[in-house]
């Protein structure tokens, strides 16, 4: 093949590339759901960062993120069905896109501002920066991105790349450094592949005669290649040594799925009827707890109303439970508005406030310092309320602490975190998916859940309205509440009963004290602070250089 050709081929190469790795990177999530593509998806943008210029490489990120962000919330415009107006979806659509494909881009021009230093005039020590770029430079810089994008601006954590690792049964070391770490082994792996692309590029080179030193590094690379997966085994070696040796109790659950349509759009049918026909099929099971979801109590009233709490009490005599978790609307005396989730049982009613709340969906920002605009908020201006746990009250037993979490929350790893840190024994994840009604929204919606299990080592139950139900185990499997097709039961009615094992609190030192991960105990802090010295550290060197240039 001739020199001519070759370059007639790099720089067609250069004009497609950025539409492969988007491509591959949404077909690795619902609903194509081919997980094996995140392995090699980012791998040909990774060599044009090692190879190019940093304003090349940027773009070529950003384009590819915006093909990925558009096609992996394509169903966001399913909300038009349900009274969201066209125009505003469209343009909310696009701006979170562009926003999450900023990531992209700030990736790409980083990681290539580090491979220009790297591989500068300066040839001493270069395999040493190689090998450190390729192991923690690429990783932290895209963890560190993926972790500011879901804290900034109330934060969008939403299709990590760990997420698919947790969904392909190598979710382990999310219990060590949370779904960040799982996207760390997924960059390291795609790093290897280009590091594998670029030995070809060098051996090309070296037979159309380059100079020895733009060739040479080739001879390296396999060992660059060889160090990250070991850092790959250490890493999942090490999540296998940190699992808590643990006893466990046992207790009986039911889902009931009622899938009412949107709140907007009201009910046909007595609810009492259609959740006592619901409830009846799971009284033979005697569970502790039935989990609703987030709407049941839309078709009632407010939560701490008496018409919800008879309803709660005929359906507990009913099933025999002795609790029943269902979500709705709630109205303070002050005349504050909160998305809540209450526990029903006879001995009265908990309540938990939704604390992370939707921008633009359940409260528009500044809409408490503009008033006019509370108008705009789909369901109201809701107010978010304080981390709790909820206590689940047995005759005779300990009562059990759980975390609830409420729609979008679950892919809130901070929140959840906090919830097993004050020593919730299980998690409860409703949600009401008909806002997206006959779309993959459902299905990518409880992929984010997966990830919280591993996290916190703590079992989840998940019901959803037009969603996904389920039970989520610690180790990241999942058994979900299925049709006659074999795939999870999204647009009908349906219930499931489970038990599932629970964390014990055991002795320690007299006390008891429930086992829990590393990532529950040191959080995201270690990720933040080796992502800002990095950072802070690529500053400096920029403006040293600078300074030599004046």
């Amino acid at each position: 093949m001739s020199a001519s050709v070759l370059m007639e081929l790099r720089e067609y190469l250069k004009k497609v590339a950025w539409f492969i790795p988007g491509f591959l990177l949404w077909a690795s999530f619902p609903p194509m759901a081919e997980c094996t593509d995140i392995l090699f998806a980012l791998a040909p943008l990774m060599v044009l960062s090692r190879g190019g210029k940093a304003r090349d490489s940027a773009i070529a990120w950003f384009k590819s993120g915006i093909f990925f962000w558009v096609a992996t919330l394509s169903w966001m415009p399913a909300i038009v069905k349900n009274n969201g107006p066209w125009p505003l979806v469209v343009i909310g659509w696009s701006v979170l896109a562009l926003y999450c494909a900023a990531y992209f881009a700030a990736y790409g021009y980083l990681s290539a501002k580090y491979w220009n230093w790297a591989k500068g005039k300066d040839r001493r020590f270069l395999f040493a920066r190689r090998l450190f770029g390729c192991l923690i430079v690429e990783p932290v810089l895209w963890c560190g991105l993926e972790l500011v994008r879901s804290r900034l601006f109330g934060g969008f954590a939403w299709n990590q790349l760990g997420v698919v690792a947790a969904n392909s049964s190598f979710a382990s070391p999310a219990a060590l450094g949370g779904v960040y770490l799982l996207s760390a082994v997924i960059i390291l792996i795609n790093g290897s592949i280009a590091g594998i692309a670029e030995r070809f590029i060098a051996a090309v080179k070296a037979k159309m005669r380059k100079p020895y030193d733009e060739c040479a590094m080739g001879k390296y690379l396999s060992f660059e290649t060889m160090a990250a997966f070991l850092l790959v085994f250490a890493i999942y070696h090490s999540a296998e040594i940190a699992k808590p040796v643990r006893a466990h109790d046992a207790i009986s659950v039911a889902m009931v799925q009622r899938n009412f349509p949107c709140c907007f759009k009201g009910g046909d049918k007595n609810p009492y009827e259609i959740y006592s026909n619901l409830f009846s099929r799971v009284s033979y099971f005697s569970p502790d707890i039935v989990v609703l979801p987030e709407s049941a109590m839309a078709e009632f009233d407010d939560v701490d109303r008496r018409r919800a709490v008879l309803f709660a009490s005929y359906a507990r005599r009913l099933s025999s439970a002795s609790a029943i978790l269902a979500g709705g609307a709630r109205i303070d005396a002050k005349g504050n508005i909160y998305n809540s989730a209450a526990l029903y049982d006879e001995k009265g009613v908990q309540v938990y406030d939704k604390v992370h709340l939707v921008p633009f969906g359940e409260f528009i920002p500044g809409d408490k310092l503009i008033p006019v605009l509370q108008k705009l908020a789909p369901v109201g201006s809701c107010t978010p309320g304080d981390p709790k746990l909820l206590y689940l009250r047995r005759d005779g037993k300990e009562d059990l602490p759980l975390g609830v979490a409420i729609c979008f929350e679950d892919t809130d790893s901070s929140l959840i975190r906090s919830f097993a840190a004050k020593g919730a024994r299980f998690l409860a994840f409703i949600t009401n998916d008909s806002w997206f009604s006959y779309s993959n929204e459902a299905v990518a919606h409880s992929w984010q859940a997966v990830a919280r299990a591993v996290e916190t080592g703590l079992p989840v139950v998940r019901t959803g309205n037009s969603g996904v139900s389920g039970i989520i185990y610690s180790s990241g499997k999942a058994n979900w509440l299925v049709g006659d097709d074999a795939l999870p039961l999204v647009d009908a009615s349906g219930v499931m009963c489970s038990r599932i094992l629970l964390p014990r609190v055991l002795p320690d030192d007299g006390e008891g004290k429930l086992q829990t991960t590393v990532y529950v105990r040191v959080g995201d802090i270690p990720l933040g602070i080796i992502f800002s010295l990095l950072i802070l550290t690529m500053i400096m060197v920029k403006y040293r250089h600078e300074c030599k240039r004046i």
